[in-house]
């Protein structure tokens, strides 16, 4: 017989698409009768109703709301990164934590290939000159030539589940794909050239026309692309970040493309969100922007939901559950 558990569902967020729908909390309802399911739509509610919770399917749990959480024994979140909850308490307990890392590997590749064609063919100058009603062929044209991914370099940092579909991408459509990740017993994949330790980096970026940031944000991945990095890179590469915005130093990035120092950035995530209006990066020619939204698809929900239902079930079963996350290491 499956034991009762309270379970508490805290997913919200000041912007409604990382809110989860009510009708989704609903289906869990549904789905497992047996469990009682709490719903928390703010930082307020989470801290008043994790006291009864055995299971928190939550984005975070911050050190207040886990003092209160004495029954606690399970956290799942509904995206990849976590090292905002890796704070020393709940590292050292016994409390069992996995994540979502994989099911948005694929669209953030996909991401990943269209922001990196965008600066490659030059296509905002398009866009604006369009608004403008203006045939800007001539200017498009003009030095720095248009570029393709094809017989391009391009370096992967990070080869969990984002990293390795991004790379597999760009190797389909004819890059060159050089990766760096922790030692691990895992072996190279066939469609990365170059496969080094985090020592090997900048050795790597100096030859790369295309960076992507895909590292878990960890204590050591903290500032991994700073002043020095970037003074290793190419004047023409490209700077992909879809991974946290603390693994790149903002500050030093902004002056790496004011001085002309790397090419271009397309950023998806920063260290502080939503990016301060009084960021430089926001008026640069050589930035593309987007609002944290790479993994986001279509089906997102229902795909976020399925993970935690198989979970669930392997939890209520006393099953190995998929996804666990080494506190220590930080993914």
């Amino acid at each position: 017989m499956t034991t009762a558990r309270t379970i508490l569902v805290g997913i919200y967020s000041p912007f409604a698409s990382w809110n989860i729908p009510d009708s989704h909390v609903a289906h869990l309802r549904d789905l497992f009768p047996q469990h009682t399911f709490l719903h928390a739509t703010s930082e307020h509610q989470a801290l008043e109703l994790i006291a009864r919770a055995q299971v928190a399917f939550m984005s975070e749990v911050r050190p207040e709301q886990f003092r209160a959480a004495p029954a606690l024994d399970w956290i799942h979140s509904p995206a990849a990164g976590v090292g905002g909850m890796l704070f020393p308490a709940l590292v050292e307990s016994a409390v069992v934590m996995t994540n979502s890392r994989g099911i948005s590997a694929g669209t953030i590749a996909e991401h990943v290939l269209a922001v990196t064609l965008v600066l490659f063919r030059k296509l905002r100058m398009a866009f604006r000159a369009q608004s403008a009603v203006e045939w800007a062929q001539d200017a498009i044209l003009l030095p720095p030539p248009l570029r393709t991914i094809a017989g391009s370099r391009v370096l992967v940092i990070g080869l969990g589940a984002i990293g390795t579909a991004t790379a597999q991408a760009m190797s389909a459509l004819g890059a060159r794909v050089d990766a760096v990740r922790r030692a691990s017993s895992r072996p190279k994949p066939p469609f990365v050239d170059t496969l080094a330790g985090p020592e090997q980096l900048v050795e790597l970026l100096a030859r790369a026309e295309v960076v992507v940031v895909a590292a878990p944000q960890t204590r050591e991945t903290r500032g991994l692309i700073g002043t020095r990095e970037l003074a290793a890179m190419r004047p023409d590469a490209i700077l992909v970040n879809v991974s946290r915005g603390r693994l790149v130093d903002e500050a030093a990035l902004a002056r790496a493309l004011a001085d002309g120092g790397i090419g271009a950035a397309a950023l998806d995530v920063f260290e502080q969100e939503p990016l301060p209006k009084d960021s430089p990066l926001w008026s640069m020619d050589n930035v593309l922007i987007t609002p944290h939204m790479a993994g986001f698809r279509p089906d997102h929900w229902d795909a976020v939901v399925d993970l935690f239902s198989e979970n669930l079930r392997r939890f209520d079963a006393g099953q190995e559950l998929l996804n666990v996350v080494d506190k220590r290491a930080g993914y």
